[in-house]
């Protein structure tokens, strides 16, 4: 079993009809057409949304992908057109709310890697490849690859995994212009990214974007290069042959799996709510991440 512990209720705006509710984000439509993305203090883990929130988290998430649209512009347009809340939106939807192009989305996550680590990882060693790409001999956990790889995946609804597939797939499914563009647009922002967050002590493993088109423009959406969507891990204690301390949720992932929370990952109950000392460590490395990359102390 999987997807929300409790599913909220969709906060109700004048003006603003909800489309979804997503893992950390809600979604609304206004009168204009434009899409409003309110991100959540919800935090995910194994598939399941859990029924504790992280303090902060939705501000910092949407803080750390505008600084990120602003150094990526001249690579590829964003979706982002306002910052500011409609009005008459709850006072909390301040500094974790989007006003955004409506784009006709692509159905694929692209993901580029130039690390391996996860899913990669597991693929790596059972086939030397990973979405078909074949790999050098004698890779370890978090080695980095000879050079970053394109390795897309189809988009999964809450609660379900994402599942790696070919480029050959990802051409079929989109064409083939469309599916090389977006395998170049990813590469080259991937690179930009990694080259800024080693400046900052940072290495960025792998990441995932979203695009979409408007007016037949391929137009950078969702979240960007944030802890969520990216494997950041501090530089100075990267060792191949090992997993890595990052700054996301792993604090969370951690107790989860532990004798102390007492849940059965693979069992049918739900995950229970977090210690108070998992939410703080956690919300402090998203705190961390936010201020190594930006340069700026939060709040």
């Amino acid at each position: 079993m999987s997807g929300f512990v409790e599913k909220p209720e969709p906060v109700e705006v004048p003006g603003l009809v909800h489309v979804h509710t997503g893992k950390v984000r809600d979604l609304y439509r206004d009168e204009n057409g434009d899409l409003v993305m309110v991100a959540t203090d919800r935090m995910s883990a194994y598939d399941w949304v859990l029924p504790t929130e992280i303090p902060d988290k939705g501000r910092i998430l949407t803080q750390l992908s505008l600084w990120w649209f602003d150094r990526l512009a001249d690579l590829v347009p964003h979706h982002v057109l306002s910052a500011e809340p409609p009005a008459g939106a709850p006072a909390d939807w301040a500094g974790r709310t989007l006003v955004c192009r409506s784009l006709e989305m692509v159905p694929v996550e692209c993901v580029a890697r130039g690390y391996l680590t996860g899913s990669g990882l597991a693929e790596y060693e059972q086939t030397r490849t990973v979405c078909g790409l074949a790999l050098p001999e004698g890779l370890v956990d978090a080695s980095e690859l000879p050079s970053p790889i394109f390795t897309p995946a189809t988009k999964a609804a809450v609660g379900e995994h994402d599942e790696n597939v070919s480029y050959e797939e990802v051409a079929r499914q989109v064409g083939a212009e469309t599916a090389a563009q977006l395998r170049q647009t990813t590469l080259a922002v991937y690179g930009r990214a990694r080259d800024i967050a080693r400046d900052r002590g940072i290495v960025l493993a792998d990441t995932k974007f979203e695009f979409g088109f408007a007016d037949g423009e391929l137009v950078l959406a969702d979240e960007v290069l944030t802890p969520d969507s990216s494997r950041f891990w501090p530089a100075d204690e990267w060792q191949p042959g090992r997993p890595q301390a990052s700054f996301d949720k792993q604090f969370v992932r951690n107790w989860l799996t532990s004798p102390a929370s007492g849940w059965d990952r693979k069992g049918e109950l739900p995950p229970p709510e977090l210690p108070q000392d998992i939410v703080e460590r956690t919300r402090a490395k998203y705190v961390e991440a936010y201020e190594r990359l930006t340069g700026m102390s939060w709040g």
